[in-house]
């Protein structure tokens, strides 16, 4: 592992570390190094440790917040009832470009979260435990490194998915494991029920990375320990990215309840024009209110906000902010699997009219048509991800309301769009049209609806339309069939 071509994200504390303690004086903690460290991990059995989540109250760190004892507690009872043994499943995908949690804790500290596995496998007879990473991330090859350094309860594997934002989505995943496409199931199924839900019809006890090593470090610090910092309701400590403008994220350990701002300081950067907490499934907190938020979920619902994966950035004055949503609101549309109503229509309609008003170029009725497309696409997907991007768009409506008006009224706030906001490097693919070349024919529309809008006078309303991978069928279709070869499409790379 030495000479492995890792990148190892930086970390800092607000108080001493649990989570993240060594790694002030070591890059990536072996076996050898994680035991020096850490002291003898216990062996709880099933009730015991059901009792340690209960009483620590550990909820899922991937932003859901799911009680960790209660979806175990539904898995045993499957697997009580059916005679079956459980899987345990590692979700070390981390498809949100704003975080880097998960992928710090696979990289630097991966037997932290590998004992937390192997507590759940050992205290509830687990048949195996799946560790899942994104393919070409720094857990693809430290999560077998560690493997090959231990024994387990049962056996252990790892399982590469594309690095997409619904690939982390836990019907998604467990579909990947299955060797299915890694999307979202279109009829919802439980991982604790087993059957079509779970890893090879088992019952899956599947958390997020951060919640198996929250796991490991309060079974060795016992119950009262671990909520020695933190809240009553929430206690321990929380892993944030705080990601900076032209820098490399921080992984930042704080006590859950602590205060954003002094976060923000430690890291060098002030609330800006707004703070976005929660990642691109989060939620946008003006500056008057963000210095003062408590990062803990109960916190964080009251001022409407939400923890989420722990993302946060923080919108700096010197950049456009509907031209910085704008951007995310089409990657987000491209992300989606388009599977249901909501992500076929009423995100790509989102993101185009956020783009048109980015552009200053939006009628006051567009933008109240996103704002109905949200609001529709709320409680009304497959999965969450049109909740968690309405949520995010929505938000930024409010806290930027200034900057839309401007938008509206004029020209625009007059700021570039930096790029503040983390995307992945690669462009997605994408149709565009020659206007030079296009007479209005409107076929377009009729072979890629999904894609082409046309308006009043039968021409496309974009130049550029962004193309998400189950679209590139039609958008192949239009581009063979424009009778005025007026559209083309660039793959993605």
């Amino acid at each position: 592992m030495k000479n492995a071509p890792l990148k190892l994200p930086e970390v800092r504390w607000v108080e001493p570390g649990r989570l993240t303690s060594g790694l002030d004086r070591h890059q990536r903690m072996d076996l050898s190094t994680h035991t020096r460290v850490n002291p003898p991990l216990p062996e709880p059995g099933r009730e015991d440790l059901l009792a340690l989540a209960e009483a620590v109250v550990l909820s899922g760190r991937g932003g859901a917040g799911f009680p960790f004892a209660r979806k175990a507690r539904a898995a045993l009872a499957t697997a009580d009832r059916t005679g079956t043994a459980p899987v345990v499943v590692v979700n070390g995908t981390e498809g949100e470009p704003a975080s880097a949690k998960d992928k710090m804790l696979l990289a630097r500290v991966p037997h932290l979260v590998l004992d937390g596995a192997c507590l759940a496998a050992a205290a509830f007879n687990a048949e195996e435990i799946v560790i899942a990473v994104a393919a070409g991330s720094p857990g693809e090859i430290s999560v077998p490194a560690a493997l090959a350094e231990r024994e387990f309860p049962c056996p252990a594997r790892t399982v590469s998915v594309p690095e997409r934002f619904v690939s982390g989505e836990s019907g998604a995943l467990i579909r990947g494991i299955n060797g299915l496409p890694v999307v979202p199931a279109p009829l919802k199924a439980r991982a604790a029920d087993g059957g079509s839900g779970g890893v090879r019809r088992r019952p899956t006890l599947l958390c997020n990375t951060e919640t198996w090593a929250q796991l490991a470090v309060a079974a060795r610090l016992g119950a009262d320990a671990y909520a020695a910092v933190g809240t009553a309701d929430e206690p321990g400590t929380a892993l944030l990215t705080v990601n900076r403008p032209g820098a490399d994220p921080l992984v930042v350990e704080v006590p859950t309840g602590t205060q954003l701002g002094p976060v923000l300081e430690a890291c060098g950067l002030q609330p800006g024009t707004g703070v976005l907490v929660g990642g691109y499934h989060g939620a946008w907190l003006h500056p008057s209110v963000a210095f003062d938020a408590p990062l803990s979920r109960a916190g964080l619902a009251a001022l409407g906000g939400t923890l989420g994966a722990g993302a946060i950035v923080a919108l700096p004055d010197d950049t456009c902010p509907l031209g910085e949503t704008a951007r995310v609101a089409t990657w987000l549309a491209t992300e989606s699997a388009g599977q249901c109503g909501p992500c076929k229509r009423g995100l790509p309609e989102a993101a185009e009219a956020l783009a048109t008003l980015a552009a200053g170029a939006a009628e006051p009725s567009a933008l109240e048509g996103a704002r109905r497309a949200l609001g529709a696409a709320q409680a009304g997907g497959a999965c969450s991800h049109p909740d968690g991007t309405a949520r995010f768009l929505l938000t930024a409506l409010d806290v930027f309301s200034e900057d839309v008006d401007a938008h509206l009224s004029g020209p625009g706030c007059g700021r570039p769009v930096r790029g503040v906001l983390p995307l992945p490097h690669a462009e997605g693919a994408r149709l565009t049209v020659d206007w030079s070349r296009c007479t209005g024919h409107g076929l377009c529309a009729v072979l890629a609806p999904d894609l082409m809008r046309l308006g009043p006078h039968g021409y496309p309303t974009s130049r550029t339309i962004p193309v998400a991978p189950w679209q590139e069928h039609d958008a192949c279709r239009a581009v063979n069939q424009c009778p005025a070869l007026a559209i083309r499409l660039h793959r993605r790379g």
